[in-house]
């Protein structure tokens, strides 16, 4: 299991706009370069994409959560 940490602080969030589905659910198989989240610094959304492939076993973050960078927000069985 490998966890994917923030790159910067910011706000996460889990989906691309608020009426819209998530990136990705918990069990979910995930492929280098996938946009998988979103953190936003000073209203500039940068895209979180996957650095390796995996399925995802749990999301440690909700949407709106204050994130530091390094901190975990996802892990993810790697395969």
């Amino acid at each position: 299991m490998s966890k994917v940490e923030a790159q910067m602080p910011g706000v996460f969030y889990r989906r691309p706009a608020p009426d819209k589905d998530a990136f990705i659910e918990e069990g979910a198989e995930i492929t280098p370069g996938q946009t998988i989240a979103l953190i936003e610094v000073m209203k500039t959304f940068n895209e979180i994409k996957a650095e390796q492939q995996g399925r995802v076993s749990r999301i440690l973050l909700d949407d709106g959560d204050e994130v530091e960078a390094g901190q975990a927000m996802f892990e993810v069985d790697e395969s």
